[in-house]
């Protein structure tokens, strides 16, 4: 064949022959159309998505994307800003995806013309491409609001990465930050900015925040949390200009001056005014435009063979701006493509479902009220929860929700399917179920939703989807059902609810098999995390723990409440209040019960000195109350057993007036300081292990810690006060001090660990200090110092204290400033102010 095709003298015959076998060949191989996507966001890579499951290898697709990166959420941004995510954790499809499905991906390729008539497309770097089928799915762009300085270099809109980037470039160098728009991405700005330290002012035209989604009460809920948070909210603030001056060689953004005359400084402005549909290449290419790119219930333009999905669209003269009208959308033209009849998109009926700035807000339907409507309403300040429902003629009208929203998708589909809800009027503010048999089971209420119920908002995934992908499947963990249905991929905060589907769906076959342990059955999260978000995302009562971390009960319990008070009073001391309700009955009554009822109470004796006042005053108050039993203790203690709990504050008043105060032995914090007699009396003794133990004691005493803690000094290496079996020891030497950290007597008996030797009494007192805060931030509740040195390695603490003498001074002084807000002798505080004299109070006689 090569022959004859080579020669110019070869029969024609041949020649003619070889051409027909050619276009045997060529017609026996199917040709695949060719279908171009102009925009490789969500809208357009979701309806590809689409027609891959529905008839993979009937396009050959190239895709091209203005931004130089593949495919990504471009909800999860705001986590990026904060330095909560990563990029490449907000990555929906791999460049690998795209080779892995014969995708040619043109990416930092933005298309400047279409040529209908050619059927080809046209790219900046003027790349030409053919179509037989064109799909615009170019999105929006952020409304620039035109006043005099909107174009100054400081001025930055947030819709793409970029935006991220120069914002967190900005941050870097602190300053003030003016966000213009208090809507969504307005305050997710603000909150990403103010984590990263700078002083932010949100302005927003209308009277509350994110009207479009909330009413006015929960408008003005989320401002006056975000005023909490350090953000200035202004509200009915119209910008009149932006102010610029010379710096750093060039003209930068210096201030934004509203109309009533304020003047706001800026370092750095934020435009989230609105978006608008990125119409330009359909217009410039003659297709019908409206408000955006003009489409039928196919998806298709004013020309047969171009169609257009997402932001970009009008439809019906609607234009859209969520995800779940955008991947219906992407399903119907995949539907379509791929050769199917009778999809059609008639519009859609939203919610939307959000975390703003770590509070959770649904809202849906309409809220705005009116004639023949009626308002069922439900507050709970303590909680930060806000309900409302929207009723009409026996219907659900609309639904806003703030702080609790697990109902959202019940309320929703009641309000999308039309439902008669007259039967559940009374009840069904509080939730889906109540007052039934399966009232507050989680997996009843999952049960009990639609298939089209939306679970995962960030990726449009409906519950028979994910049913479907389980049961077809087989699929058993939650990180499966992310790899198959994109589900709690994104944002993560279903994946509680994508986890009860799976109990729900596979009965006794599923077992949930998280990676740690959490802190309790309310929420997924460890101790770890919960602490550390505690502090990053400036968390500072229980309830905003339960809305910012998704507890999945609304008051949390046994377990959690106690460890969530120490974490927060660990965290903000002076701010936060000890919630006396989270303790346990000894640490309320501040004494410890026994078998029979009655309490035991220790005084506390400084480093174990008393003297014969003290004596005298324990032994009249034996006498005055009838104790039964006087003991001393292995702490170097005298222990009162047997004391009525309505005697309790008579004792301690009592006590305090011969002028000691509560010994903590029923505290999670500093018990006993144990001491030896030391260099005063023993001829063994180095140091003055009595006086240094009384410095310690009154250093540490009131300290509140994740367990109990013993300290204890002795005199010389024989150890007499067992100084190397207490949570720190001090063992007195010739030439000074060992200190020894992360001894247990007890069940379980563990031998401290050699910290560091050191000089002087005062080098101790730095290193207890120090060491008792790295142990109350870092420990878990409940963990005592043995465990925890196991855990976290003695290296981990040398690397604290030892080797970093700078972060060691910054640990003790957190340390004593916290004491400034825990040294107040609570049996003072009831014997003579008669705080919680309820607790004390005998039960009334009735009958």
């Amino acid at each position: 064949m090569d022959m004859h095709l080579s020669s110019n003298n070869g029969p024609a015959v041949e020649s003619d022959a070889v051409e027909s076998n050619e276009a045997e060949l060529r017609s026996a191989v199917p040709v695949r159309e060719r279908l171009v996507v102009v925009g490789n966001g969500m809208a357009g890579m979701k309806t590809v998505e689409e027609l891959l499951a529905k008839a993979p290898g009937r396009f050959d697709i190239t895709v091209f994307g203005a931004e130089p990166h593949p495919n990504y959420n471009r909800i999860m941004l705001s986590p990026v800003l904060a330095g909560e995510k990563t990029f490449d954790q907000i990555v929906l499809n791999s460049r690998e995806w795209y080779d892995a499905n014969g995708i040619a991906l043109l990416t930092g390729e933005p298309v400047e013309s279409i040529d209908r008539a050619g059927k080809m497309v046209v790219s900046q770097s003027g790349r030409v491409v053919p179509y037989d089928r064109l799909l615009i799915a170019t999105g929006s762009m952020p409304f620039i609001i035109p006043v005099p300085g909107s174009t100054l270099p400081g001025v930055i809109g947030f819709r793409d990465l970029a935006d991220v980037d120069a914002m967190l470039a900005a941050a870097a160098k602190g300053g003030r930050a003016v966000v213009i728009g208090g809507g969504l991405l307005g305050l997710e700005a603000a909150n990403g900015l103010r984590v990263k330290g700078m002083e932010v002012t949100v302005v927003h035209l209308m009277p509350t925040l994110m009207e479009r989604q909330l009413d006015p009460s929960a408008g003005m809920l989320l401002q006056r949390e975000l005023e909490r948070r350090g953000i200035e909210v202004l509200t009915g603030a119209d910008t009149a200009e932006i102010v610029g001056n010379n710096r750093e060689g060039g003209e930068w953004v210096s201030a934004v001056r509203l109309r009533d005359g304020r003047e706001l400084p800026a370092d750095i402005v934020v435009m989230a005014v609105g978006i608008r549909p990125n119409m330009a290449l359909g217009k410039a290419a003659g297709l019908e435009c409206g408000r955006g790119i003009r489409v039928d219930d196919q998806m298709r333009t004013s020309d047969p063979s171009i169609y257009a999905v997402g932001e970009c669209v009008e439809h019906r003269g609607v234009t859209w701006g969520l995800v779940a009208p955008l991947f219906e959308m992407a399903k119907v033209l995949a539907h379509d493509l791929a050769g199917g009849e009778g999809a059609a998109y008639t519009g859609s009926v939203t919610s939307t479902k959000l975390k703003v700035t770590g509070v959770d807000v649904f809202s849906a339907g309409d809220f705005s009220g009116g004639a023949g409507t009626e308002d069922i309403v439900f507050r709970d300040a303590a909680r930060g929860v806000y309900k409302r429902l929207v009723l009409k003629d026996g219907k659900l009208l609309g639904a806003v929700l703030y702080g609790d929203t697990k109902d959202g998708a019940w309320y929703f589909s009641l309000l999308k399917d039309g439902a008669d809800v007259s039967a559940e009027r009374d009840t069904m503010i509080f939730g889906q179920g109540f007052g039934g048999a399966d009232a507050g089971d989680p997996n009843a209420a999952i049960a009990a939703l639609p298939d089209n119920a939306e679970i995962c908002g960030c990726n449009g995934v409906c519950k028979g989807t994910i049913v479907k992908a389980i049961t077809e499947k087989g699929l058993t963990s939650l990180d499966e059902v992310k790899a198959h249905t994109k589900a709690s991929a994104s944002c993560g905060g279903c994946s509680g609810t994508v986890e009860r589907l799976l109990a729900v769906t596979l009965g006794d076959g599923f077992t949930a098999a998280p990676k740690v342990k959490p802190m309790c059955k309310c929420t997924n999260h460890t101790h770890d995390q919960v602490r550390a978000a505690i502090v990053d995302r400036g968390l500072k009562t229980m309830a905003e723990v339960f809305q910012a971390m998704e507890w999945t009960t609304p008051d949390g319990c046994a377990s959690c409440r106690p460890a969530l008070n120490y974490y927060l009073l660990c965290a903000w001391p002076g701010e936060y209040r000890d919630d006396y309700q989270s303790r346990y009955i000894n640490e309320r009554a501040h004494a410890n019960i026994q078998k029979d009822g009655t309490y035991s109470v220790v005084p506390r004796m400084w480093g174990g000195l008393t003297s014969a006042a003290e004596l005298r005053a324990i032994a009249d108050v034996v006498d005055k109350f009838a104790i039964p039993t006087v003991k001393v203790t292995g702490g170097q203690r005298i222990d009162l057993f047997g004391v009525k709990k309505e005697d309790l504050p008579a004792v301690w008043a009592d006590l305090n007036a011969a002028g000691m105060v509560s010994g903590h032995a029923y505290a999670k914090g500093l018990r006993t300081v144990k001491t030896c007699v030391g260099s005063e009396w023993c001829r063994f003794g180095t140091q003055d292990s009595t006086g240094l133990g009384v410095k310690l004691e009154r250093m540490t005493w009131g300290t509140w810690t994740p367990h109990k803690v013993k300290l204890a000094v002795s005199g010389c290496p024989r150890n007499c006060a067992e100084a190397t079996i207490k949570d720190l020891g001090v063992v007195c030497i010739d030439s000074g001090y060992e200190l020894h950290v992360g001894g247990n007597g007890g069940l379980h008996v563990r031998a401290c660990d050699l910290l560091v030797r050191v000089g002087t009494e005062e080098e101790v007192l730095e290193y207890t200090g120090a060491f008792m805060q790295l142990y109350r931030e870092e420990a878990r509740y409940l963990e005592r110092t043995a465990p925890w040195v196991e855990r976290v390695g003695l290296g981990h603490i040398k690397a604290a204290l030892v080797e970093d003498p700078e972060r060691r001074r910054d640990l003790n002084a957190r340390f004593l400033f916290s004491q400034t807000f825990s040294q107040d002798d609570p049996w003072a505080e009831r014997a003579a102010k008669g705080v919680d004299r309820h607790e004390f109070n005998l039960l009334a006689e009735v009958g």
